[in-house]
C-alpha cells in the first residue's frame, strides 16, 4: 500500500465524521462571501453608484451579525475536526499496539523501544496533521469556486492575477519536495536516538553507576540532543520557509491587483467598491494558498511517518494500519475483521485480541523436532524433543550459549520456530503464542521487567485481587518478609524497571507475577540466578510443596533446583546431550558433572535476545 492508499484508507475509517467535519469548514470558509458583498455594496453606496437601502448602521449590523455567525461556526467546527483527528490518531496507535503485542515476544519491534516511542508519538502526529489540514484546504475549495465566479463577472482580467500566487505556491511545494522529505526523515532519525538513549539510560542506571560513567553517557547523550537540535533546525526551517512563501504570496498578487485597480479606475470601468471586494477575497484566498502550500508540505512528510510506521510492522500488509476497531471512543460497537496479509493474525472487532478458550487440563506436552536458530549468527537449537507429564518438574541446563531461553522462547512461541511440533494432550498447537498464556501457561523470563507503577501493580498487571490468591503468590515466591519490610508494602513505587528494589527482590515479584495466575504449566528462566542460597531453597521447597497438580519446566544450573527435578535435560551446542535423574546423569554427562559440582558456575546465564518479564 503507498502513501495515497493509506491517506485515503484514513479518510474512509469514519466517512460520516470526516464528511461533517468537511461540511463545517466548507460552510466556515464561505461565510466571508457574504461579508464581502456587503463592504463592496457599502463602498458602491459611498460613491453613489448603489443605493443601499438600510443606511451605514444597517450595515455595520449586518457585518457584526456575520462575523458572531462565523464563530458559532468555527466552534461548530473545531468540535468536528477534534473528533475526526482524534480518532484518527488513536487507530493508528491502537493498531499499531495491537499488532506489536500479536507478535513473538522476542520479536515485537525490529528496533529500539525510543525509536517505537518516537513511532507512536511522532509519526501519528504528523498523519493526523495531514489529514486535519486536508479539511481545511477542500473547505476553501467551495470559496474559491463562488467568488472566482462573482469575481469573473466583474473583471476577468484582475481575477486572473488573484490566483498567480497559487500557481507559485504549487510550483514552489513541489521543488521543495525532495528537501522536504529529506529533512524530516533526518529529524525522525534523531529524534529516535535521543529517545532511545534515555530508555537505554533508565533500564541501565545500576550498571552506569558500578561502572562510573556517567560522565561519558552524559557527553554521549549531548551529542546525540546537539545532532537532533541541527537536523530539527533544518527541517523546521524548511518548512517555516514553505509558509513564508505561501503566506506572504499574497502581497504579489495585492500589488498587482493595486496596479491594475488604478488604470481601471481611471478609466471608469472599475468602482471602488469592485477594489474592496477583490481585496477582501484576496486574503481568503491567501489561506487556500497557505493551505494547499501547507498541506502539501504536510502530506510529503507524512510519507516519511508512513514508512517508519511500516517498519514497525516488519514485513505484515500496511493495512494493519487502517484496519476499523473500536478505539474507546464513542458507543461501542463490533466491526467486522478485515483480513489482511502477514500481519500474524486478526484484530477482534472489540479492539482486544481474541482470548483462546481454555484447554482441557494438562496430561502431557510433547514437543518434536523444534528448531529455531537466529537469522544474525545461525545459532539456535535444532530438533529438541522433550515430553512433560502433568504435575511434573522438569529443569533444563547447559553451559552459556546452549540454547536454554531459545528453547524456551521457541517452545512458548515468542521465537517463531522454523520447524518442530507441539502438542497438548495429543492436539497439536498451531499458534503457541496465543495458546501459551493463562490459564494454560506463565512465564518469567531471564531478565524480569517490571513498571514503575506500585509494587501491586507489578504482580497482578490488571488481575482481579480476590480472596487470598495474592498472599498465596507471595508467601510461595519467598517475597512476604521483603514487603512487610518496604515501607508501603504492596504500595510501593518500584521506580523505573524496578531500580529501587533488589535483583532477588525483581526476580521474586516476577516470581508472584506468574504464580498469582492459577495456570497449568509454569517456565521459569533462570529464576534464582539473583538469589542466595537460603532464599533459592525456600522458594523451590514451596514451589514443590505447594503447586499441586501444575506442571513446571525449568533453567536452572543451581543444585537447589537441579536436586528437585524428577527429570534433567542437559543442552549442548543446541542440541540435547544427556537428559535423565540427578544421579543418572552425574554417572555419564561429563556436562552435568561439571555443572554439579560448580566447575563452570558462569553457566548460569545465557544472554538474553529480548527483554521479557511479562506474565505469560
Amino acid at each position: 500500500m503507498n502513501t495515497r492508499h493509506f491517506f485515503w484508507r484514513l479518510l474512509a475509517y469514519r466517512p460520516v465524521y470526516y464528511l461533517a467535519n468537511l461540511l463545517a469548514w466548507t460552510v466556515i470558509h464561505m461565510a466571508p462571501l457574504l461579508p464581502g458583498l456587503i463592504t463592496k455594496a457599502f463602498f458602491d453606496d459611498l460613491e453613489g453608484s448603489y443605493n443601499f437601502p438600510y443606511g451605514v448602521w444597517g450595515i455595520a449590523a449586518l457585518l457584526v451579525g456575520a462575523a458572531l455567525a462565523r464563530v458559532a461556526l468555527i466552534a461548530a467546527g473545531m468540535w468536528t475536526d477534534a473528533s475526526f483527528r482524534f480518532r484518527i490518531s488513536a487507530l493508528l496507535r491502537r493498531n499499531m499496539l495491537a499488532h506489536v503485542l500479536q507478535q513473538p515476544g522476542a520479536k515485537a519491534i525490529p528496533f529500539s523501544p525510543g525509536e517505537g516511542i518516537s513511532n507512536f508519538r511522532d509519526d501519528v502526529d504528523q498523519t493526523e496533521e495531514a489529514v486535519s489540514w486536508s479539511v481545511d484546504t477542500l473547505g476553501l475549495v467551495g470559496f474559491v469556486i463562488v467568488s472566482s465566479y462573482i469575481l469573473i463577472s466583474i473583471d476577468a482580467q484582475m481575477t486572473f492575477f488573484v490566483f498567480v500566487p497559487l500557481i507559485l505556491v504549487v510550483t514552489a511545494a513541489q521543488v521543495a519536495t525532495a528537501r522536504i522529505q529529506k529533512y524530516r526523515a533526518a529529524s525522525r532519525a534523531a529524534t529516535a536516538k535521543v529517545t532511545s538513549s534515555i530508555s537505554e539510560m533508565f533500564s541501565n542506571v545500576q550498571a552506569i553507576q558500578v561502572a562510573g560513567a556517567e560522565a561519558r553517557i552524559v557527553r554521549r547523550f549531548e551529542t546525540l540532543s546537539d545532532e537532533r537540535r541541527r537536523t530539527m533546525v533544518k527541517d523546521k526551517l524548511m518548512t517555516e520557509a514553505l509558509s513564508s512563501v505561501f503566506t506572504n504570496s499574497v502581497n504579489l498578487g495585492t500589488g498587482l491587483i493595486l496596479v491594475l485597480a488604478g488604470y481601471k479606475m481611471r478609466s471608469g470601468t472599475f468602482s471602488v467598491g469592485d477594489l474592496s471586494l477583490f481585496v477582501y477575497y484576496l486574503t481568503f484566498v491567501t489561506q487556500l494558498i497557505s493551505n494547499v502550500g501547507n498541506f502539501m508540505t504536510f502530506y510529503k512528510q507524512m510519507a516519511i511517518s508512513f514508512g517508519r510506521m511500516k517498519t514497525m510492522l516488519q514485513g505484515a500488509s500496511a493495512r494493519v494500519l487502517t484496519l476499523p476497531a473500536y478505539i474507546g471512543i464513542g458507543k461501542r460497537r463490533l466491526v467486522e475483521d478485515e483480513a489482511h496479509e502477514g500481519s500474524g493474525g486478526q484484530f477482534a472487532g472489540d479492539g482486544n485480541a481474541a482470548t483462546p478458550a481454555q484447554a482441557e487440563p494438562l496430561r502431557v506436552l510433547e514437543v518434536r523436532g523444534l528448531t529455531y536458530r537466529y537469522p544474525e549468527t545461525g545459532r539456535g537449537i535444532e530438533a529438541i524433543d522433550l515430553r512433560l507429564e502433568r504435575g511434573s518438574f522438569t529443569v533444563i541446563t547447559g553451559m552459556i550459549g546452549s540454547g536454554k531461553t531459545t528453547l524456551l522462547r521457541a517452545l512458548l512461541g515468542l521465537l517463531p520456530a522454523e520447524s518442530g511440533e507441539i502438542r497438548w494432550n495429543g492436539r497439536p498447537v498451531e499458534a503457541p503464542a496465543d495458546f501459551f498464556v493463562p490459564p494454560q501457561s506463565a512465564y518469567t523470563a531471564q531478565i524480569p521487567r517490571l513498571y514503575s507503577d506500585k509494587l501491586r501493580a507489578n504482580i497482578l498487571l490488571g488481575l482481579p485481587e480476590t480472596g487470598d490468591s495474592l498472599a498465596q503468590a507471595l508467601h510461595a515466591a519467598v517475597m512476604e518478609d521483603d514487603v512487610a519490610q518496604l515501607a508501603d508494602g504492596l504500595d510501593t513505587m518500584v521506580g523505573p524497571r524496578g531500580v529501587k528494589l533488589s535483583g532477588g527482590q525483581v526476580q521474586r515479584t516476577a516470581a508472584a507475577r506468574m504464580l498469582v495466575r492459577d495456570a497449568q504449566l509454569y517456565v521459569f528462566d533462570d529464576l534464582s540466578s539473583a538469589l542466595d542460597v537460603e532464599t533459592e531453597r525456600q522458594l523451590w521447597e514451596r514451589l514443590f510443596r505447594d503447586r499441586g497438580e501444575a506442571t513446571c519446566l525449568v533453567v536452572s544450573h543451581r543444585k537447589a533446583a537441579l536436586s528437585h527435578a524428577d527429570h534433567i535435560i542437559v543442552l549442548k551446542d543446541g542440541t540435547i546431550e544427556a537428559e535423565g535423574t540427578a544421579s543418572q546423569l552425574l554417572a555419564v554427562s561429563d556436562s552435568f558433572r561439571r555443572l554439579w559440582h560448580g566447575e563452570d558456575s558462569a553457566a548460569a546465564a545465557e544472554p538474553s535476545a529480548a527483554p521479557g518479564g511479562a506474565g505469560r
